[in-house]
């Protein structure tokens, strides 16, 4: 049977080298948990190397309560996706650079949650958007995974530009470029004309990262990927890096009514449609995407809020979300490793034939959907009572997270029955259990989620208070209960199972109605992107035609007419100061070659044969030499002279084997008038701006050092030969290698017989 979405060829054996690559995961997993009691206890890891102080970008690295929890998460999860990838990805003939760029993305996603400086922040951030654009654009010979790779890498990326605008305008605010120092100015800047300029980039960054409405449909399309990078990018961690720049920024912009409002609303709409769409797809690794877009959506719901119990909200379900998203996409993969298709339609009966997935899968979706016992009901208790703590919203926020907790309940359903209690089609064919390194994983976070919904105070006093305490000001008491009494959030966690079941025996109609109305009635942001990407290409390649016309001639126009401007722009004020009739001082020898330079260039401007234009051009190079030699400079007199020599040579070369002037297409007057004030205006610049530096008190330092130290330091009397051979040496021989390529290119140039 053809897999919908196969991701490889089913690999004969485990490849050790993977398994050796897991050993930096597990590496950097152990060096956490060796920092971990201490910060625990209130301690911070910090370390600092100036880069570049002109911009206050350093290396400074900082690790506290967040940074641990989000890099234990990164790490762990990492070590089981590199297990699971050396059976899953065994026999692809590039294994190694599926390790490096995995391995890679991991310490891209380490450098964001542990950089304290927001420069070095943004270039770790930016090297997730191009590691990730390599991952799932890993089967470079798909149309679709270099099509959704594209499409993650422009979102993405072009949120990274936001970010980096916020950064600046911070910057500008008066904050400095260290992170743990932004909090001590969060008044400043909520109350700065720039706060909402700050707030707009900030979020635009985090939305785009977190595939939040609208920049959501990126997500879904990268499920291309194959299945362990689907597991890390889009479950654990990639997606993951707005909600911590979220949480990084909440003690510096939160508070605010733009703030709280504008997360509650775009999270509570992302989590609705991430719930309601993951009835539609009959692909697994669909389903789950969809759901991931849920989850992003209601951790950006909580972030909006201010209370405690709403930022533990958020910090719990990251870790809930983090343990079951991750196995039930290696889950998934498995099944689809060992039937060969993931579709809903045509899996069944593996209870039997892969018992021990489906346990992990049970475990899995048992906490994604919140039954007692497991972590996900510790999580979706204290969902409720952060929604119903607010002032801002309450009714919204409770709503999106109940209908969206139910259609997860649904939707978990649907993962742990179809597959495996669904009675099995005649098409399955007997499949085994997958490999012990496939099976690892999701069995491992299978039992961390029954695990931690045991022991929650465990849970809460070394993972999830630390890393609250991080970015909230007010360090209240963090607990988290497996039973906090007969409450309010305890009936709306029954009710959510409840309705989800309901859903759950509806999912047929609700799917086909999904499927059929959604289209029809909204006017979907996949349609706009695409839309807005052929706008874009065709209006660039209208602009690439129209600026490359292949017009020598429209070539300098432009460059002239933008130098002119823009110069000329910046002089206007002091040009209309320039005296209609200068005064005219100096030797009479100067004033003769200024006259005949005039006179060289009347040449050019009128000659209707090349020669004729050529001998002018030679007469105003000769003339600029001559001036040199004329105001003591015989140096730069032999120089002007030689280079104007061999470009008059190499002008005439060219030149004299084109059509003669008169069989070329007469210019039109406008044309002719066109140029000729273009032509006056760029002189009328270059004079204003030789006046201003003539105008300008000339700074002699750095001809005074060159006078003390050309015989000092280099035993030479000549002082610019000096500088051209040993205090510049290295320039000098970069202009001559430059020199002598151009003359070789025109050499070959003028021997072909043929240009085509």
């Amino acid at each position: 049977m053809k897999p919908p979405l196969p991701d490889i060829e089913k690999p004969p054996a485990c490849c050790r080298g993977g398994l050796f690559s897991s050993i930096l995961p597990l590496a950097l997993f152990g060096l956490l948990c060796l920092a971990w009691p201490r910060v625990v206890r209130g301690d911070i890891f910090a370390v600092q190397w100036a880069w570049v102080p002109s911009l206050e970008l350093d290396l400074a690295f900082r690790l506290d309560g967040l940074g641990l929890l989000f890099g234990l998460i990164i790490t762990m999860t990492g070590f089981f996706v590199s297990v699971y990838a050396s059976s899953y990805m065994a026999g692809q003939p590039q294994l190694g650079r599926f390790f490096f760029y995995l391995h890679g993305f991991m310490l891209a996603m380490l450098g964001i949650v542990v950089s304290d400086n927001l420069l070095l922040l943004f270039i770790f951030w930016e090297a997730t958007t191009v590691l990730s654009f390599l991952l799932i654009g890993f089967d470079h010979e798909s149309t679709d995974a270099r099509e959704s790779a594209r499409q993650a890498l422009l979102v993405t990326g072009g949120g990274g530009l936001f970010l980096l605008a916020g950064i600046l305008l911070l910057k500008t605010c008066g904050a400095g470029m260290t992170m743990s120092l932004l909090a001590s100015t969060g008044d400043l800047i909520r109350t700065h004309a720039l706060y909402p300029a700050i707030f707009i980039c900030i979020l635009v960054g985090a939305m785009t990262k977190s595939a939040q409405v609208p920049f959501h449909f990126w997500l879904p399309g990268a499920m291309t990927a194959p299945t362990p990078i689907s597991a890390f990018l889009h479950a654990a961690t990639m997606v993951k890096a707005g909600i911590y720049l979220l949480m990084r920024f909440h003690p510096v912009l939160g508070g605010t009514s733009l703030w709280m409002g504008t997360l509650v609303v775009v999270g509570g709409a992302t989590a609705l449609w991430g719930a309601i769409q993951a009835l539609a797809p009959c692909d697994l690794k669909r389903v789950l995407a969809y759901t991931t877009l849920m989850a992003l959506g209601i951790l950006t719901l909580f972030l909006g809020g201010q209370t405690v119990l709403s930022l533990t909200a958020a910090a719990t379900f990251l870790m809930v979300h983090a343990l079951y998203k991750a196995a039930l996409f290696l889950a998934v993969g498995s099944i689809d490793h060992q039937t060969g298709t993931r579709d809903l339609d045509h899996l069944g009966g593996l209870l039997k034939q892969m018992p021990l997935t489906a346990l992990a899968v049970a475990a899995a979706t048992m906490s994604m959907a919140g039954f007692p016992l497991f972590f996900g009901f510790i999580g979706k208790e204290i969902m409720y009572e952060g929604a119903l703590a607010e002032k801002m919203f309450p009714v919204f926020a409770t709503g999106a997270t109940l209908v969206s907790n139910a259609l997860m309940t649904a939707v978990a359903a649907i993962i742990l029955i179809t597959p495996f209690l669904k009675k099995a089609s005649q098409e399955m064919q007997p499949v085994q259990e997958a490999p012990w390194t496939m099976r690892l994983g999701p069995a491992v976070m299978g039992i961390l989620g029954i695990i931690f919904g045991i022991m929650p105070e465990w849970v809460s006093e070394n993972l999830i208070q630390p890393a609250v305490f991080s970015f909230h000001p007010e360090r209240e008491d963090i607990r988290l209960a497996f039973f906090h009494g007969i409450k309010l959030p305890l009936v709306l966690s029954i009710f959510t199972l409840a309705l989800g079941s309901l859903i759950y025996r509806y999912r047929i109609l609700l799917r086909h109605g999904i499927q059929t109305g959604i289209d029809r009635l909204l006017i979907t942001t996949p349609g706009l992107y695409r839309s807005g990407l052929d706008m874009f290409l065709k209006t660039a390649g209208r602009f690439t035609g129209t600026m490359q016309n292949g017009s020598l001639h429209f070539y300098f126009f432009v460059i002239i007419a933008v130098m002119t401007v823009l110069a000329g722009g910046s002089r206007l004020p002091h040009m209309l100061n320039i005296p209609v009739v200068p005064e005219i001082s100096g030797p009479l020898a100067a004033m003769g070659l200024f006259a005949f330079i005039l006179a060289s260039t009347l040449v050019v401007v009128i000659a209707k044969q090349r020669l004729s234009a050529i001998g002018g051009l030679g007469g105003v190079g000769a003339g600029v030499a001559l001036t040199f030699l004329v105001f003591g400079a015989p140096d730069l007199a032999l120089t002007q002279l030689l280079v104007e020599t061999l470009t008059l040579i190499f002008v005439s070369l060219v030149l004299l084997r084109l059509p003669p002037m008169g069989e070329a297409k007469k210019r039109s007057r406008s044309r002719t008038v066109r140029d000729a004030c273009l032509s006056l205006g760029a002189g009328l610049v270059v004079a204003s701006l030789l006046i201003g530096v003539v105008q300008t008190p000339l700074d002699r330092s750095l001809t005074a050092f060159f006078e003390n130290h050309a015989y000092i330091a280099a035993h030479g009397r000549n002082i610019v030969t000096v500088i051209l051979v040993d205090f510049r040496s290295l320039d000098t021989l970069g202009e001559i290698c430059v020199v002598v390529l151009a003359a070789w290119a025109a050499a070959t140039l003028i021997r072909k017989k043929e240009v085509r």
